[in-house]
């Protein structure tokens, strides 16, 4: 079976030492850095902006996984592929012309992703599936790091799914928020191909033991649906 993608949330890390936390994802098994950055608009927090995607990517050795939540992101997306983003996610719920902003992404030279909410329907995709390349289920509200997993994510991951087949859309199926190594294996079972974490890594002991378990030691726990 195919192992998912760890894109570790530097939400999380330390702000103080950051260059030392990506270091760390240097020497990881991680694929991915996410790189949440928020407005305090679209969501009720502000995290960090350009300088500081600029800078983790002068010190990542990985792709950046840049995912904005934010008004208007269509205005910031020439910007952020400058400071470095390979994957540029907007939110659907935060784009009146999602067709047009996917075509920008496309156009910069980055992998473009849509990001839902918890209450988005994946239907609302079905017009833009094959124009995908990532769709990410938020398996929380976004704006804060550290929340507890909406089981029901489960089920919309199932569903994402069957529509992206349907469609013949390749996009990979990303998950963030709650993500640890308690749901990893239902979560991959269910069709997740990108595990974003945040507090379950960097609040941890040994980080890369965790992003190491999360990679390969979820596979006892997932069930049959990762076979259908």
């Amino acid at each position: 079976m195919k192992h998912p993608l760890i894109a570790p949330s530097i939400l999380a890390a330390d702000f103080a030492n950051l260059q030392h936390d990506v270091e760390m994802l240097n020497r990881s098994e991680a694929d991915w850095i996410h790189v949440d950055v928020m407005d305090g608009v679209f969501v009720p927090n502000i995290s960090f902006g350009l300088p500081v995607c600029e800078a983790v990517h002068r010190h990542a050795a990985k792709p950046l996984d840049v995912h904005l939540m934010i008004v208007q992101p269509e205005r910031y997306l020439e910007a952020f592929a400058q400071a470095g983003a390979a994957t540029l996610t907007v939110h659907l719920e935060a784009c009146t012309h999602l067709h047009r902003t996917l075509e920008l992404i496309h156009r910069l030279g980055c992998r473009a992703g849509v990001a839902l909410n918890p209450h988005s329907p994946v239907h609302l995709l079905e017009d833009v599936a094959a124009d995908l390349d990532l769709v990410l289920i938020m398996s929380v509200n976004p704006g804060f790091g550290g929340q507890s997993f909406i089981p029901r994510t489960l089920t919309k991951i199932r569903a994402l799914r069957t529509l992206l087949k349907q469609a013949g859309s390749r996009a990979l199926i990303e998950v963030d928020g709650g993500v640890g190594l308690e749901n990893a294996g239902e979560l991959v079972g269910a069709g997740a191909e990108v595990l974003v974490a945040g507090s379950s890594v960097f609040k941890a002991a040994d980080p890369s033991a965790v992003i190491h378990a999360l990679k390969f030691d979820h596979q006892t726990l997932v069930t049959s649906d990762a076979k259908s």
